[in-house]
């Protein structure tokens, strides 16, 4: 009983050391102290000298590089034929073009694991509180409905399984 005691009675005379009691006019006066110095603090002087670059004038008049087309080598040694690898069809459909036409990639399905985890934690939840409280019931349903919301947070937002494939 006297343990209890001392662990109530202690935060509350803690707590009212701490708010209670004159107000500290020192941090005020540094405050104001530290304000009055940040008013009289010269601003920024900007850099005196700046290179052309950095004022954005350099190469205002310098030519411009043409870019030239890229050509495939000439080779002088024996001639090259080169076939079309085209098909040209007779009928309007765009369908046998002969296109190419990569294969759809597999969808990414996420799967949460919210009413298992909340199931999980609902039940470690209800045997913590039912083993730490003194009344038994009371500390079981608290804990079960505290385990179970918890449970079901983590299970949506944080155990989460990203599956690829149909």
């Amino acid at each position: 009983m006297r343990y209890t005691k001392w662990l109530s009675l202690v935060p509350v005379a803690v707590l009212a050391v701490a708010c209670g009691g004159k107000g500290t006019p020192a941090l005020d006066d540094a405050l104001k102290n530290d304000l009055a110095l940040a008013s009289q603090a010269q601003a920024y002087n900007p850099q005196q000298f700046v290179s052309p670059t950095e004022a954005g004038y350099a190469n205002q008049n310098a030519p411009q590089a043409l870019q030239t087309v890229a050509r495939q080598p000439v080779y002088r040694s024996a001639p090259v034929r080169r076939t079309s690898t085209a098909r040209r069809s007779s009928g309007s459909s765009s369908a046998s073009s002969g296109g190419y036409y990569p294969a759809p990639e597999p969808p990414t399905r996420v799967e949460k694991h919210t009413q298992r985890d909340a199931a999980i934690g609902a039940a470690a939840g209800a045997v913590i509180g039912a083993t730490t409280s003194r009344d038994k019931v009371k500390g079981g349903l608290i804990g079960a409905a505290v385990g179970g919301i918890l449970g079901g947070v983590i299970g949506n937002n944080v155990d989460i399984t990203k599956k690829t494939g149909w």
